[in-house]
């Protein structure tokens, strides 16, 4: 019954991932070096193995940024305590940009930058925001590109079942 379970959970994690290859998913996530907007070195992702990451990269300039910042507030603040890592990946050219927008819009997760762009590269960005749903085994369980409110629900679910994993 287990393995039909699963079964039925990759499915619909395919399902949501629009265009994306299915071999994407489930691979180990990269071995990205985070750190903070002023470039003090702070983790690396491999780093958060045991914990549900949900790794959203973002920008000042990226307007659905500003729509997801209320859903990533409300999930770290819901599901921290059950194992659930929110981490906010800074992609501007300018710190300035990022902290003027952060500014505007407060946030309760961790907010790292990839100063370098070798992480977003690792992980073949193509749209702004780009959220990865990331096992406590490390691997890459689902792809979300951009954001709608109306998908909040589906990707809370997504997190609940892989919390209970």
């Amino acid at each position: 019954m287990k393995n039909i379970k699963l079964s039925c959970f990759a499915f619909v994690l395919l399902l949501f991932t629009g265009p994306l290859l299915a071999e994407q998913l489930e691979q180990a996530s990269a071995s990205c070096q985070f750190t903070t907007l002023d470039g003090d070195p702070t983790y690396n992702l491999q780093e958060l193995k045991g914990k549900v990451v949900y790794m959203d990269f973002w920008a000042s300039w990226c307007p659905p940024c500003i729509k997801s910042f209320p859903f990533l507030n409300q999930l770290d603040q819901d599901l921290k305590d059950e194992g659930l890592h929110v981490v906010g990946i800074n992609l501007d050219e300018k710190v300035v940009d990022a902290q003027a927008f952060l500014a505007k819009n407060p946030v309760d997760f961790s907010i790292v930058a990839d100063l370098s762009k070798q992480c977003a590269k690792e992980f073949e960005l193509m749209a702004m925001p780009t959220s990865f749903l990331i096992d406590r085994n490390g691997n890459v369980r689902h792809i979300h590109q951009g954001f709608r409110t109306g998908e909040s629900e589906k990707l809370r679910a997504l997190i609940t079942q892989l919390l209970k994993e």
